[in-house]
C-alpha cells in the first residue's frame, strides 16, 4: 500500500461582540458587532472560502477521486454562512456530493468545554453533527476537537459517543522519539484511532509560505513532494497536513501563490505514485495502530508550548472561563432557546484566546489575531457581556424555586455527563520562548491561528 496525505482544513469564525459598556448591563442584551461579523464573513468568503472551493472541486473532478480532503466547520461559521453568505454553504455542500470529502464532528461553537463539562461538550457535539447532516446531507464519523485539544480524558469522552477515529497535534513533548506519520491509539481507550499531525510539514505552508526571508522560500511543489518523501523515508505510513482554510487567500494572500502551489501539489504527488491522498476515516481503516499514546496532560495545536495556555494561561483566562461555566446547570434548567444561544456564543474559545498576556514568543500572533488594543479591555468587554448574561439567567432561575450549589462543590456522576466540572485550577503563565516570526505574519510556528480582525 502506498504511504497517504491527509488534507484536513479547520472552518471557524467567531461570533465577535460588540463594545459593550458597564452602562450596557441590565438595559441592553443583544452582544454582537454584527457589522463585523458580516464584513469580515465576506471578505473572507471572496478571497479564501469560494475560491478554494472551487479549486479543490476542479481538483476532485480533474483526478476522478484520487484528490481527497477533509474539514471541520464549527456551527458558529455554518450561522453566519446561513445569515451572510448562503452561498458558501452551497459551495461546501457541492464538495461533499463528490464523495471525496470528509466532514468532522467537532463542537458546535468551537468551545472549550471538553475541558469542563462533559454535558455541554456532549450537547454541542450532537448539534454539530446533526447542523452538518441539515447543510452537507452527510453523517461525520470522525472527530476534531476545537483547537486539536486532547487528553486521556478528552479522548475517553469521544469514544463515549461512539467515535473511532480523532485528530490531533502531534506535539513534541508527547511523542518524544516517536513519528507523527503513523496512526496511533487512545491509551485507555483501545478502539478510539488517533490522527497526529505533522506540524512542521503543516506550517511550511500555513505560516512560511510568503515568508521571502524563509530559507526555502519560494516552496513548489516539487520541493514540496520532496520533503513529503523524506518524512517516511525512514518509515511511517501517513502525513496529516493539519492547518486553518484561512490559510488560503486570508492569511497567505492570492498574490503570494498559494493556490496556484494547491492546485499543483495534487498532479505532482498523483503522478510520482508514492502517496495517495486519503480522508481521516480512510486513513483510519488503511492502517493499523503502531502503539497507544498516552496523554495525561492536554495538547493542542496552538503556540510554542502546545497546550491550552493560549486560552486559559493566566487569571483573567481562568476567571471569565470558571464564572460563564458556573452557570451551566441554570441555563440547563431554564431551557430557553436564546439563553441557550448566547450561552454557546459566549464559549467560543476566540473570546479566552483574545485575553491571553502572552508576550514573547508567541504574542505577536495573539497580537496579530486580536480585535482588542490589549488583552485587559477584552477581558472587560468580556465580562460586562457576561455580567448581563448572568443577570438574565438568574432572572429566569427565580422563578424555578431550585437551589443551586456552587460548581466548584458539584460532583461529577459516575458517567461524567450529568453535572458540570470543577473550575480549571488557577496556575500561573507559562514562560514563553524565543521569539520567531514568518510570511509576514507572526510565529512562523504556531499551530491553529485565529481568524481575521
Amino acid at each position: 500500500m502506498n504511504k497517504s496525505i491527509c488534507l484536513y482544513f479547520q472552518v471557524h469564525q467567531p461570533t465577535r461582540l460588540r463594545l459593550y459598556r458597564f452602562f450596557d448591563i441590565g438595559k441592553d442584551s443583544h452582544y454582537y458587532d454584527d457589522f463585523a461579523n458580516r464584513t469580515i464573513l465576506r471578505r473572507v468568503a471572496q478571497k479564501c472560502y469560494l475560491p478554494m472551493n472551487a479549486a479543490l472541486l476542479d481538483l476532485v473532478k480533474k483526478y476522478k477521486g484520487a484528490f481527497k480532503v477533509a474539514f471541520s466547520i464549527s456551527g458558529s461559521a455554518m450561522d453566519q454562512f446561513d445569515r451572510y453568505a448562503p452561498e458558501i454553504n452551497d459551495s461546501f455542500k457541492a464538495l461533499a456530493n463528490t464523495g471525496c470529502v470528509e466532514f468532522l464532528s467537532e463542537t458546535y461553537n468551537h468551545s472549550l468545554a471538553s475541558l469542563i463539562s462533559p454535558a455541554e461538550f456532549r450537547r454541542q457535539v450532537e448539534a454539530h453533527k446533526k447542523a452538518v447532516e441539515d447543510h452537507y446531507g452527510v453523517t461525520p464519523v470522525a472527530f476534531r476537537n476545537t483547537e486539536l485539544i486532547y487528553s486521556n480524558s478528552i479522548g475517553k469522552q469521544v469514544y463515549d459517543m461512539g467515535y473511532r477515529v480523532m485528530l490531533t497535534e502531534g506535539a513534541r513533548h508527547i511523542m518524544g522519539w516517536r513519528s507523527p506519520n503513523y496512526v496511533y491509539s487512545a491509551e485507555n481507550r483501545k478502539g478510539l484511532k488517533l490522527l497526529l499531525r505533522n506540524y512542521g510539514l503543516s506550517d511550511d505552508i500555513a505560516f512560511r509560505f510568503s515568508d521571502k526571508g524563509w530559507s526555502d522560500w519560494p516552496l513548489t511543489a516539487d520541493k514540496y513532494l520532496g520533503w513529503l518523501k523524506d518524512a517516511v523515508k525512514d518509515g511511517g505510513d501517513v502525513v496529516n497536513l493539519f492547518m486553518d482554510y484561512e490559510t488560503f487567500g486570508e492569511h497567505q494572500s492570492a498574490q503570494s501563490g498559494i493556490f496556484e502551489f494547491m492546485k499543483a501539489l495534487p498532479g505532482i504527488v498523483i503522478s510520482d505514485g508514492g502517496f495517495q491522498f486519503a480522508t481521516p476515516s480512510e486513513v483510519a481503516k488503511n492502517y493499523k495502530a503502531v502503539s497507544d499514546l498516552d496523554v495525561p496532560e492536554t495538547i493542542s495545536w496552538a503556540d510554542e508550548e502546545r497546550d491550552i495556555t493560549a486560552w486559559l494561561g493566566n487569571e483573567l483566562q481562568q476567571d471569565a472561563f470558571n464564572k460563564l461555566y458556573s452557570l451551566y446547570e441554570k441555563v440547563s434548567l431554564v431551557n430557553n432557546p436564546d439563553i441557550w444561544a448566547d450561552f454557546g456564543h459566549l464559549q467560543e474559545s476566540d473570546h479566552f484566546y483574545y485575553m491571553c498576556t502572552k508576550f514573547f514568543s508567541d504574542g505577536e500572533v495573539h497580537k496579530y489575531f486580536n480585535p482588542y488594543d490589549t488583552p485587559y479591555e477584552a477581558f472587560i468587554n468580556y465580562m460586562n457581556v457576561l455580567s448581563d448574561f448572568t443577570i438574565r439567567v438568574d432572572d429566569e432561575t427565580s422563578l424555578l424555586n431550585v437551589n443551586f450549589a456552587p460548581v466548584s462543590d458539584v460532583k461529577k456522576s459516575d458517567s461524567e455527563e450529568e453535572m458540570p466540572s470543577k473550575p480549571v485550577r488557577k496556575t500561573a503563565p507559562a514562560k514563553s520562548k524565543a521569539a520567531k516570526t514568518s510570511a509576514g505574519k507572526p510565529a512562523a510556528k504556531k499551530g491553529g491561528a485565529k481568524k481575521a480582525k
